[in-house]
């Protein structure tokens, strides 16, 4: 049998991947497939720092060029899978050529859903993405954004700060509101309304073009670039052609294998069991791919491992920082500590008197407090979770 072990996609969780099988001892053959021509990358900085010009672009890059051949890691950008021969055990490239495993990864990520007839709009995702945006930040005068989720926002801040006139069109009505509720949504649009953004809350998009957006009642919107940020769609084309199980990505055990004993999931591609919450989980956010990867790589080696983290994910908007962790859907109750019109707070989500996420804002060092809260599954007393001087370790019951 072949000792190769194959990965599927160059980006951050494949690069991670890479680096687990070799700390774990594993000394055969490891391939990372990509069809980007740049080494594995990290995504935030994409519409953060790089974006912004705070950080360089050799800032995003995992590991340096060096890494790969010095880990014996055979790293094949530009090079495209077009099947996965599950029966000779063998991946298929779009040369014709083909590539044997004894473990398969499927790292393949997700892409930004396309609004139907705005194919020539901008969407972020890549490199050459983030440099067209930052050409219009440069030279622009306006942008218009579609959607109001996390990217939305994030390239709505950074084109304010660079003096552009921004207008955010939402056709929910708040921004964030399938991530966040009523609650705190209401923190963001206020901020971006703040910070001068024309924000426009449950409006439709008819059309949209390279330099226009017409909404449903028939005004046109013109500006130098139109940025889509409405969501991503899993790859899943070679999973489903190979027969794996997919619903809403791959689908994975909490060890992170597939329908396949040989094959794994990991990243925003994985439909991943998560033991805690008792269900599956899809999270498109930069955490699953930097840590889901060592959970895989222990099943590819045989070894036993539970992918366990709680959701998490981050943003900075102007001068807002932010950190979530955990899983607000089906909440009943928020519970606010701190002064929300300051943006110095944290806020939780409660469900049957149980904290099952939190939010701090411009507050550090309480993300592990938060985990444990929510980890604990246990009822808290919400004047004492209202109260600053109550320290976190000390909220309870009663």
């Amino acid at each position: 049998m072949s000792s190769t072990y194959v990965i599927i996609g160059a980006g951050l969780a494949g690069a991670k991947a890479a680096e687990a099988l070799r700390d774990k001892g594993f000394d055969g053959r490891v391939v990372l497939l990509g069809d980007e021509h740049h080494r594995p990358y990290e995504r935030p900085p994409l519409s953060k720092g790089i974006l912004t010009g705070k950080a360089e672009r050799e800032s995003a890059f995992v590991h340096p060029e060096s890494w790969y051949s010095d880990h014996d890691v055979d790293l094949r950008l530009g090079t495209r899978v077009t099947a996965v021969d599950r029966t000779a055990r063998e991946v298929v490239l779009a040369d014709g050529s083909r590539v044997g495993y004894a473990k398969l990864l499927l790292a393949t990520g997700a892409e930004p859903r396309v609004l139907p007839g705005a194919e020539n709009t901008v969407r972020l995702r890549r490199f050459g993405d983030t440099e067209r945006l930052r050409q219009v930040l440069e030279t622009g005068s306006k942008l218009a954004v579609v959607g109001a989720g996390w990217i939305g926002l994030e390239v709505a801040s950074a084109a304010r700060q660079a003096g552009l006139d921004v207008v955010v069109l939402e056709a929910l009505e708040l921004p964030l509101l399938p991530a966040l509720g009523r609650e705190a949504a209401r923190v963001f649009a206020d901020l971006h309304r703040e910070h001068g953004v024309d924000l426009r809350l449950g409006v439709r998009v008819a059309e949209a073009g390279p330099d226009h957006v017409r909404l449903g009642d028939g005004e046109r919107i013109d500006a130098d670039a139109v940025l889509v940020g409405i969501g991503a769609v899993p790859n899943t084309a070679l999973a489903e052609g190979a027969g794996l199980t997919v619903e809403n990505g791959i689908q994975v055990d909490a060890h992170l294998h597939t329908s396949d004993p040989d094959i794994f999931a990991a990243g925003d591609v994985a439909n991943a069991y998560h033991p805690s919450l008792g269900r599956h989980l899809r999270v498109e956010h930069w955490a699953s791919a930097l840590k889901q990867p060592a959970v895989a790589a222990a099943g590819m080696l045989g070894l036993e491992a539970v992918y366990d983290e709680l959701p998490y994910f981050y943003t900075d908007q102007y001068d807002l920082g932010m950190e979530y962790t955990g899983l607000s859907d089906g909440y009943d109750r928020v519970v606010f500590r701190g002064d929300v019109e300051a943006r110095e707070f944290i806020a939780f989500w409660l469900k049957d008197g149980k904290v099952v996420a939190g939010m701090n804002v411009n507050v550090w060092d309480v993300t592990d407090p938060i985990k444990d809260l929510i980890r604990s599954a246990s009822t808290v007393d919400s004047a004492r979770l209202a109260d600053p001087s109550v320290p976190l370790t000390e909220v309870g019951a009663g």
